[in-house]
């Protein structure tokens, strides 16, 4: 607790030298002490940004903390990426931290996705899980403010957590403050109160600046989880004493009435008292914390002459190296069958987890009695068992952020959110948590994990059932976008994308599924072997003009994916020879160099896309287009997508009149050819 207090104390004396904005724990030190020396190494923690006590009891050095406060280079965590109190780590001396990020709350599913995970290896008997020195189960701790529980994904990472008996400790420190709004004002009850609403979640009330209280709760309450295996949730109140943040100073929103008031319960000067009570000599109490604030002055001048980062390395680990970099296995083996697209997925998967006891499969309704409602899922629970292939509920939040603690444990998910228009409520967790967690922990937790996404318009879906988002998508860096249009790229793309170590999203059009839409009949391939895989990243010339044309100026290529594929080749059947059909496959990473090569040779370009044609991926493709390859080019870069309007209309002549089409492709051509 000294040590705490000298940080806090320091920091605040140098605030010219601590620019990058900050919390510290003053006033919680004794709840998350008392926590921290729970913990073992086989055992998992998410602290939020103001705990850096608990890295304190942990183990951490005030060095190694400082060096993140002030974005050196050696910061152990994040190599300078990230603010201060936000850790993630690996090693076998320590609880293990997946990445920490700053939006409030936020860190509850990605936490309780790592006590489902483990949930997981026990049930199958993997030996992946490592255990204590005495074969202490692992549990998990996600400690959160009072004022974050309000959140919704709070509210999902709860009943999941219930409904599946986790083991995972819930720490709320309630300090009575939000900001600079109080409890009073935002919330009609605190953590306590809440998690009586939630019948299963054990939960208790405690001082937190009690250490003794503290340290005897958390011990109890650790010990129940790792033995029962169920859900905890600990309320602690506490005094606020510092700033809620540098940037956001106390003095700012806070009256003397209330400052005065939680200086009483300052946990350093309660332990302090109690210690002497208990007969402690003073000078010992003295010398200690003469030996704190030693060491952190002595500390803090070491960090500061550290170095900063290069700026060189500002772009390493946005994803980590994949496996898969070639095209292996027959694409087309002799004898094999045509499959329809949702079968090449269905059975790619069913291979995957064939191969890997690891590999899960969960989303809305891809369980045992419906299979997927587009039957993607099909028969795959009863082959695989409840255990392995289930029915969430309706959680968009959930199904994606889960997968963040799912992978770092060494489980697999392969997840689903039902249709395109609903991964908006998982937004969150793909931005906040997924797409930074490689960069932000350097390379420590890249996020391996497979969301699918039925996506695209046909036969009068309607507008939540139709939309496109990959354009959405695409904003996000540190993500992978696939986007198959036949079976045997389906179930190649499936299979790279699974063996990815980095996120994938995998779109898969709903109207190509089955082949059934008029002029799809080509996305019924013969089922690849066992073995295919075919690498993210690499387009494919779905239809080749012929060189005579090309040499004369009467060709012009097409770029497209997805449907957009078959509405090009009703148009090819116009210009028969004069036509390249690239089929990207892969949106992001792109393969520019099949694009711009193609490009070169004939000089005239049509992107073409099912989106709504304004600010889309494919008119930011058609700009990059423009200039990589404008001195090869006869005319401008074309672009050609849906009408301009807010949602696909149901009324399916509407919904047509929306859309492009072969009819659409071909006009767009004649038009091109003309340059």
């Amino acid at each position: 607790m000294c040590t705490a207090k000298a940080m806090a104390e320091t920091y605040e004396a140098n605030r010219t030298a601590c620019k990058y904005v900050h919390s510290t724990s003053r006033g919680h030190e004794a709840i998350q002490l008392a926590a921290a020396f729970q913990l073992l190494p086989c055992d998992f923690v998410s602290p939020y940004y103001r705990d850096e006590s608990i890295l304190l009891g942990l183990g951490f050095a005030p060095y190694q903390l400082m060096l993140q406060l002030l974005a050196k280079r050696d910061d152990i965590f994040t190599g300078g990426r990230e603010y201060y109190g936000h850790p993630n780590y690996r090693g076998n001396d320590k609880p293990t931290i997946i990445h920490q990020s700053s939006a409030t709350g936020m860190q509850v599913i990605p936490t309780t996705g790592i006590a489902q995970g483990i949930q997981y290896l026990e049930q199958i008997n993997s030996d992946r899980i490592v255990y204590g020195p005495n074969g202490e189960k692992p549990v998990v701790i996600c400690s959160l403010g009072d004022a974050s529980v309000t959140e919704g994904e709070v509210s999902e990472a709860l009943q999941f957590a219930i409904l599946k008996k986790l083991p995972v400790i819930y720490l709320v420190q309630d300090n009575n403050w939000g900001i600079s709004a109080s409890a009073e004002e935002v919330r009609v009850m605190d953590a306590y109160d809440y998690a009586a609403g939630f019948p299963g979640l054990d939960r208790v009330r405690i001082d937190g600046s009690n250490f003794e209280e503290s340290f005897d709760t958390m011990h109890r309450v650790v010990q129940y989880v790792r033995q029962h295996r169920t859900p905890y949730l600990v309320q602690a109140k506490v005094p606020l004493l510092g700033h809620h943040t540098s940037g956001v100073r106390k003095e700012f929103y806070r009256t003397q009435e209330d400052l005065e008031k939680h200086a009483v319960n300052d946990p350093g000067p309660k332990l302090r008292l109690r210690l002497q009570h208990l007969g402690v000599d003073e000078g010992h109490l003295q010398a200690i914390e003469k030996d704190a604030w030693e060491a952190v002055r002595n500390q803090f001048q070491e960090a500061i002459q550290a170095p900063e980062p290069d700026p060189a390395t500002v772009t390493d680990h946005v994803f980590v190296p994949t496996p898969i970099t070639h095209e292996k296995g027959q694409r087309q083996p002799a004898g094999a069958e045509k499959i329809i697209m949702v079968d090449a997925a269905l059975f790619a998967i069913r291979e995957i987890m064939e191969e890997f006891p690891e590999a899960m499969l969960y989303g809305q309704d891809v369980g045992r009695r419906l299979g997927g409602v587009f039957r993607e899922a099909a028969t795959l629970a009863e082959r695989f068992s409840d255990v392995r292939v289930f029915n969430t509920a309706i959680q968009e939040a959930y199904i994606i952020g889960s997968t963040v603690g799912m992978s770092a444990v060494g489980v697999k998910p392969i997840v689903e959110v039902q249709f395109a228009d609903y991964i908006y409520p998982g937004f969150n967790q793909l931005v906040t948590e997924i797409s930074k967690s490689c960069y932000l922990s350097c390379g420590k937790f890249p996020v391996q994990t497979v969301i699918r996404v039925p996506i695209g318009a046909y036969g009068g879906g309607g507008p939540y059932h139709s939309g496109s988002v990959e354009s959405t998508l695409l904003t996000v860096k540190g993500i992978k976008v696939v986007y198959p249009s036949n079976a045997a790229d389906m179930k190649g793309l499936m299979k790279a994308a699974f063996l990815d170590p980095n996120p994938v999203v995998m779109l898969e059009h709903k109207g190509l599924y089955w082949s059934k839409v008029p002029g799809t009949e080509d996305a019924k391939t013969v089922e690849p072997s066992r073995d295919y895989v075919l690498p993210l990243g690499k387009a494919a010339l779905a239809v080749q003009a012929d060189d005579r044309n090309i040499e004369t100026g009467e060709s012009c290529c097409i770029i497209t994916y997805g449907m957009g594929v078959y509405w090009a080749k009703s148009a090819a059947k116009h210009f028969p020879g004069q036509l390249d059909i690239i089929d990207l496959r892969t949106l992001f990473p792109l393969d520019e160099n099949l694009v711009f090569e193609r490009v070169k040779k004939h000089g005239k370009c049509l992107v073409l896309t099912e989106e709504q044609q304004n600010n889309s991926f494919a008119e930011a493709l058609a700009a990059r287009i423009s200039r990589a390859c404008f001195q090869w080019l006869d005319a401008p870069v074309e672009v050609l997508g849906a009408l301009n309007v807010p949602a696909v209309p149901m009324n399916m002549q509407l919904e047509q009149a929306m859309l492009p089409n072969g009819e659409k492709v071909t006009a767009a051509i004649k038009q091109l050819l003309q340059w």
